[in-house]
């Protein structure tokens, strides 16, 4: 199937609120989505949006702040592609990307460091659950230029 990438639109917040919950035990309410949608790009598949990535930057330093693809479109690499275009757009514009993710989210782990983030500290109790609460790893990403 071929995805095509584009920025959130406040069109699309409805659609992104929804996958949000859909993929996280403690959602980004609406407003957050409408404070980031400048830093924001969408997913879509057959022109409905299936996921989302967040990525803002100051100076030379870079944050992901969420990045989601809803649980029916999972497997497709469609995570992979969104967080491919987003490092991309900004490989020449900072010097190093951080996020933190879920001790448990595995499959965001081994994604991450797939693409060149390495584990530099973690945060206690970090998220919450529906047990508790949890573990966040805290990852960066150096970008260099040769």
């Amino acid at each position: 199937m071929l995805h095509s990438i584009r920025p959130m639109m406040n069109a699309d917040l409805q659609q992104v609120c929804a996958i949000e919950s859909a993929c996280s035990a403690s959602p980004w309410s609406r407003k957050q989505f409408e404070l980031s949608l400048s830093d924001s790009k969408v997913i879509e598949l057959d022109n409905h949006v299936v996921g989302f990535g967040i990525l803002s930057s100051m100076l030379d330093q870079a944050e992901l702040h969420n990045i989601a693809v809803h649980p029916d479109s999972q497997g497709m690499g469609l995570g992979a592609a969104i967080l491919d275009y987003l490092l991309d757009h900004l490989a020449e514009q900072v010097r190093s990307i951080y996020l933190e993710v879920r001790l448990s989210n595995f499959r965001a782990i081994r994604l991450y460091q797939e693409r060149g983030f390495a584990q530099v500290g973690e945060r206690r109790d970090y998220y919450k659950t529906e047990l508790g609460r949890e573990d966040a790893l805290l990852m960066c990403r150096q970008i260099t230029t040769d």
